[in-house]
């Protein structure tokens, strides 16, 4: 009898530690490892596995040199790898709705306030088999870099005749469309070579990062005023995600809402430290003014929005939720 009981103890303590198995998620991210934004992601995956030990455990296997950057969206949609850290802008023709994010005013920790994190997060869920968790490194926008003098015409809008000019999906419509550029489609991993080479001469990129990339080398001139927020965001493989334990999504969600709050205020400092470097290198700013700063910035907003609304209504869902999409990402009082 005493051999019995023993037998089911240890039996019901190998239930009790097989209901309690550690979940395990295995990981990638866009952009090299070097990269501040980068960084800031594998702070959260460091944030996950201290508060989810025993309950939940992100395994990261690399950048885009495990898979490359524009088939990390789908290998996760297809669950070759459970999570991504990426631009939504990497799988906007799966999900228009991103460019929300693209032309917002506002951080993450507003839109999880008021419903936008939730709203889009099932947008990724229909559309995409996807789970959308969290919005990170939110509050950068996006300037314009060059390397030589900008021109501008008689009414001070910027002149882009001449300029080779690294396009990607990102600034696409705002540069085609407002500035009549001719753009060089370009991943971020092949910027540096073709600014050595001369094949570009300028590029948009966020405010924060040029010196880690090091294409400060060859950039000269940052032109003001900044357009655009990051959209930069994880995803995680639904069924993957209705498969963790109760337990591990509530850390996962508790540390993404956290870290998208520790992720503005984080940046916003390295920010200003990236500016005071590269004035002290001798960066020199040129900035709009007047009527063709007004038009700039509302071109980079509507352009997209344009976009964003054209690719919705071709698809099977439609444009329904294209103003409460707006209404979650934009505040018009801030552009005032």
């Amino acid at each position: 009898m005493k051999h019995m009981v023993i037998g089911g103890i240890l039996a019901s303590s190998m239930m009790v530690t097989a209901a309690q198995a550690e979940d395990t998620i295995s990981a990638v991210h866009a952009f090299p490892q070097t990269l501040i934004y980068t960084q800031s992601f594998l702070k959260f995956v460091d944030k996950v596995n201290e508060a989810g030990k025993g309950v939940v455990k992100i395994e990261v296997r690399g950048g885009p040199e495990a898979i490359g950057m524009f088939q990390q969206p789908d290998a996760v949609r297809d669950g070759i790898v459970d999570m991504v850290y990426t631009p939504g802008s990497f799988y906007g023709g799966a999900l228009p709705e991103k460019d929300a994010l693209v032309a917002s005013n506002l951080t993450a920790v507003e839109a999880r306030a008021n419903g936008g994190i939730e709203m889009i997060d099932q947008i990724h869920q229909a559309k995409m088999g996807v789970k959308y968790l969290g919005w990170f490194d939110s509050g950068v926008c996006y300037n314009l870099w060059t390397r030589n003098a900008p021109e501008f015409d008689a009414n001070g809008n910027l002149k882009v005749e001449g300029l080779k000019l690294r396009g990607n999906a990102v600034y696409n419509a705002f540069f085609n469309e407002y500035l009549g550029a001719q753009v060089i489609d370009l991943p971020t991993t092949e910027v540096y070579s073709a600014l050595e080479r001369g094949v570009v001469d300028a590029t948009g990129w966020t405010q924060i990062g040029l010196i880690d990339l090091k294409w400060n080398e060859f950039l000269n001139y940052r032109i003001e005023p900044c357009f655009f927020s990051t959209d930069l965001g994880v995803i995680v493989n639904l069924e993957k995600w209705n498969s963790l334990s109760d337990d591990a999504k509530k850390v996962l969600e508790d540390v993404a809402i956290a870290h998208e709050a520790e992720s503005v205020a984080e940046l916003k400092g390295k920010r200003d430290a990236d500016f005071a470097a590269l004035d002290a290198a001798g960066m020199k700013v040129v900035t709009l003014e007047g009527d063709a700063k007004a038009n700039y910035l509302k071109a980079a907003r509507e352009k997209t929005w344009g976009r964003m609304k054209g690719l919705m209504a071709a698809s099977p869902a439609g444009d329904g939720q294209y103003d409460a999409l707006i209404g979650k990402f934009y505040d018009p009082a801030r552009d005032q």
